[in-house]
């Protein structure tokens, strides 16, 4: 399943569990890093695994995704322990250095799995793989890891600029500053690269719809796939920007049509304009992209 949106879900709030069940995310992150005070981590386990518990896999509204604390903290193989035994679709893997870090929690999942009779290499592995200053540097090894969980790469600001010891991520105009652009990009590439999902990270204003669905239609059109959300209210802009428009499908299946009336040729005409198999190859992605998504729409 293509994931369109994936929301972010404070792990220790049962209200905001609650809430974000009905949301219409494909993905409901339920966090229990950064939205999570030291202090308030057990109860978050506790809840979050009483939530997944009472929703199993096959009466899902959405896929329940777990945020566990970086592996190089003390508090993640305890995430790992409370949440394996209630399936979780996945876990997000903050401060990845690299495809090694996703290596070494495939093997805990590997262990845990079966300890705890969930069915084996069920649970993927979404790494936030641009937080660290050293992440960057590794993306392009992810196409060559091998690895079977890896279901897709997104992207940070907020922690690499604390990791570099920046001001702001932000350039005058108030875009990504160079630094960021770059991972941002780099992310796309890599995740194209491994054959998985390309996450658009997040849209701070969650109150600026125009804004967000502006920046989503951008992403899209770069090669995105999905985007993180951070409230509510941004997941179904974020689902319909996400989402091939009926022209954009009439126009692939358009594309597709010209192709197959003339079996073998390389270039055709349609509309007055000539097209190559970079095209034909465009045209059927987004069927492909509406066929995924169409039972969930």
């Amino acid at each position: 399943m293509t994931l369109r949106s994936l929301l972010f879900v404070p792990g220790d709030s049962a209200r905001k569990l609650e809430k974000a069940d009905g949301a219409g995310a494909d993905a409901l992150i339920l966090d229990l890093e950064d939205s999570v005070a030291p202090e308030g981590k057990p109860l978050a386990r506790t809840l979050v695994a009483g939530f997944m518990g009472d929703r199993p896999r096959a009466r899902r509204r959405s896929r329940l995704w777990v945020r566990i604390n970086p592996l190089n903290t003390e508090h993640a193989l305890t995430d790992l322990a409370a949440v394996v035994g209630a399936a979780p679709d996945g876990v997000m893997l903050p401060k990845a250095d690299g495809p090694e870090e996703v290596r070494r929690l495939s093997f805990y999942l590997d262990a845990l799995e079966v300890q705890a009779g969930v069915e084996p290499g069920s649970i993927g592995i979404l790494p936030v793989a641009t937080e660290t200053a050293a992440a960057p540097f590794r993306l392009g090894d992810y196409a060559l890891a091998g690895l079977a969980r890896l279901r897709g790469l997104t992207w940070g600001a907020e922690d690499l600029s604390a990791a570099v010891g920046a001001s702001t991520n932000l350039d005058v105009h108030g875009a990504w500053a160079l630094t960021y652009r770059m991972a941002r990009s780099l992310t796309l590439l890599a995740a194209h690269a491994a054959g998985v999902q390309a996450i658009e990270t997040l849209h701070v204003d969650f109150t600026d719809e125009a804004g967000l669905r502006a920046s989503c239609r951008a992403a899209r059109a770069e090669g995105f796939t999905g985007r993180i959300a951070i409230h509510p209210a941004q997941v179904i802009p974020i689902n319909e920007s996400f989402t091939p428009s009926d022209s954009e499908l009439d126009h692939a299946r358009r594309v597709i049509a010209a192709f197959d009336a003339k079996p073998g040729a390389g270039v055709v005409g349609l509309d007055g304009k000539m097209l190559d198999m970079p095209h034909l190859k465009q045209a059927r992605a987004v069927v492909a992209a509406w066929t995924a998504l169409a039972p969930e729409t």
